[in-house]
């Protein structure tokens, strides 16, 4: 899959509220999301916008298309204060201000996956997806990501795809040179090669990929060909990797310096043993890379993307991520 731009909406105002939910009926529409379930969709943004403007300090909303089968995200995150008891404020009724209090129990009962986590004094991150019928819950909630371009532009020059391969999925994250429609058409081109043949070994992407940018601005490149228990990993450029495990372990996958399209070093592909239940996240140069040192929410690739697109996005360049549970998307 390969997903289009998302959409970055700050929750300053009451304003922001309806902006966002008429972002999330406009992505819904462009999915090709049944009317019912686009309306769903909105619903739970204007829920979610709703509460950060009420409630919270410095809050924002990305809408984008959902990672897997055919849907829409909404990633929520904000400054505090927190709240101290979230199953309190899912159930209805519960609410500190004069409204039905049925806010976050909506979004919990409309959405196919929803994740929130918060705590006093470090704010709150919410993660909904509303999907059309057939689609795998769990593989549905073990893959997330967000493409924003820099702020005040519409096209994005880093990219993402994603697809299923023999034994596993295989991933890309293209980040062309530089920023706005030529930046678009490199990440573009190198997308377009990788969903010819996904399964391709990722030293064959690369070269099929330097290839089809030539004549471009270039792009930073990285793959990662995931099963349960494995890792390969081929990047090139400024592209960072980072596997998590719910322990607190980490690991950094290196990309190899160069520029698709210009210079292309000789691949080198990498293998890493995957435990259960850990994180793979790649990310482009826009975010920045002291997260690792922070909570690492590596129990759950939705609420990293929130954490990431909220406090981590450098707003004066194009930044992507994906993130993946190997061991729950297969």
């Amino acid at each position: 899959m390969v997903p289009p731009p998302s959409r970055h909406v700050r929750v300053d105002h009451v304003s922001a509220v309806y902006a966002a939910t008429r972002a999330a009926r406009e992505t819904g529409r462009a999915a090709g999301l049944p009317d019912v379930l686009t309306e769903r969709a909105a619903v739970v943004t204007s829920e979610l916008a709703g509460n950060l403007d009420k409630h919270a300090v410095n809050g924002s909303v990305v809408v984008q298309r959902a990672t897997t089968g055919l849907g829409v995200d909404v990633l929520a995150a904000d400054d505090g204060p927190g709240m101290a008891d979230v199953e309190h404020w899912l159930l209805d009724g519960n609410t500190t201000t004069a409204t039905l209090g049925t806010g976050l129990g909506a979004v919990s009962r409309m959405a196919t996956v929803f994740r929130i986590r918060s705590a006093p004094g470090r704010g709150t991150l919410a993660a909904a997806r509303v999907l059309a019928p057939g689609t795998p819950v769990g593989q549905a909630a073990a893959m997330a990501h967000f493409c924003l371009p820099r702020s005040g532009e519409s096209q994005c020059g880093d990219a993402i795809a994603v697809a299923p391969t023999t034994g596993g999925w295989t991933a890309l994250v293209a980040d062309g040179l530089g920023h706005g429609p030529d930046a678009a058409q490199a990440a573009g081109r190198a997308v377009e090669v990788f969903a010819q043949n996904p399964d391709r070994p990722p030293s064959h992407q690369l070269a099929n990929m330097h290839r089809a940018l030539r004549g471009t601005r270039g792009a930073a490149i990285a793959l990662a060909r995931v099963t349960p228990r494995r890792l390969e990993f081929c990047g090139v450029g400024n592209i960072s990797g980072t596997t998590l495990h719910e322990s607190g372990r980490s690991g950094l996958l290196l990309s190899i310096p160069g520029i698709v399209g210009f210079t292309l070093p000789v691949a080198q592909v990498r293998q890493t043993a995957l435990a259960e239940g850990d994180l793979v996240v790649l990310h482009t140069d826009g975010i920045d890379p002291g997260w690792r040192t922070g909570p690492a929410w590596a129990g759950n690739a939705l609420l990293l993307a929130a954490e990431l697109a909220h406090h981590h996005r450098n707003p004066r360049d194009d930044a992507a991520v994906l993130a993946l549970h190997p061991d729950r998307i297969t």
